[in-house]
């Protein structure tokens, strides 16, 4: 059985004490059915008694032969933001694809989505469909033909479709995460790149796991209020650069709160 092919795509996992978690998330991308060129573990200062360093050179060591996999140190915990700015800086691939360590893929996610990007070149981000399962053994069902649709910059207002760990972005675009913000990051980062004329798309079809939910398990998405003062910054930061007005942000603001008042409840 030969090697699988190449793509020109950089792979970007910021680490913090992710030592429980971040292999399962390097085997998701060994097991890829097209290899990305470089795979960047960004050890964002996790002060654990180099306890996540010693894995991240574990996993280097243990699929090295199949991945350039690629350590870089932050000398300061900057949140998971700054550590995909290191990665983005570092790459050397016209595509950047982002993956949480407590995350994965489905082994034909770069192949479908890389394809797709490149045979589309007014697309400046993408990203897929998210499930949420307990193992790889339980993986769902991809059908064999799926759509892709255009997402618009006032629907993305009212809800993010972009999740991060399903998300390849074109490289060159000069756009990056806001340094020192450490939640809602990508959704500021998405918005801006969109409301300055780029174009996004969602492919409605599976690619990316998580192996909890985002609200209610623990975690940095666990802490609601922080999460939702960090989205009305968003909210605001858009209408200090002109992108929407002060009507929709006060519209936003009370939709982003009722979103809050159900999120709590439900992790009660």
């Amino acid at each position: 059985m030969g090697m699988p092919n190449t793509a020109s795509v950089s792979v970007v996992i910021p680490c913090f004490r992710c030592a429980n978690t971040v292999e399962r998330a390097v085997f998701s991308i060994v097991q890829q059915t097209v290899l990305p060129e470089e795979v960047f573990l960004i050890e964002d200062c996790s002060n654990d008694e180099g306890e996540t360093l010693d894995c991240l050179y574990r996993v280097q060591a243990l699929y090295g032969d199949r991945l350039d996999l690629k350590i870089i140190r932050l000398d300061r915990n900057g949140g998971p933001g700054e550590a995909r700015n290191a990665g983005w800086e570092a790459a050397t691939s016209p595509y950047i694809a982002f993956l949480d360590a407590d995350d994965a893929w489905h082994p034909r996610k770069l192949e479908i989505q890389m394809a797709w990007m490149e045979s589309h070149p007014e697309a400046t981000i993408t990203g897929t469909h998210i499930a949420v399962i307990s193992s790889f053994d339980n993986l769902p069902a991809l059908a064999a033909s799926h759509s892709v649709k255009e997402v618009s910059f006032k629907y993305m207002l009212f809800t993010n479709m972009l999740l991060t760990r399903s998300v390849i972005i074109r490289a060159s675009i000069p756009h990056r995460f806001l340094p020192g913000k450490r939640y809602s990051e990508d959704y500021l980062l998405w918005l801006s790149v969109m409301a300055d004329g780029h174009r996004a798309f969602l492919f409605e079809a599976p690619l990316a796991y998580a192996f909890k939910p985002d609200f209610g398990a623990g975690g940095l998405s666990a802490q609601l209020w922080m999460f939702h003062r960090e989205v009305l910054d968003t909210y605001r930061r858009l209408y200090q650069n002109g992108h929407i007005t002060g009507c929709m942000r006060v519209i936003l603001g009370l939709y982003e709160f009722l979103k809050f008042l159900r999120r709590a409840a439900l992790s009660s």
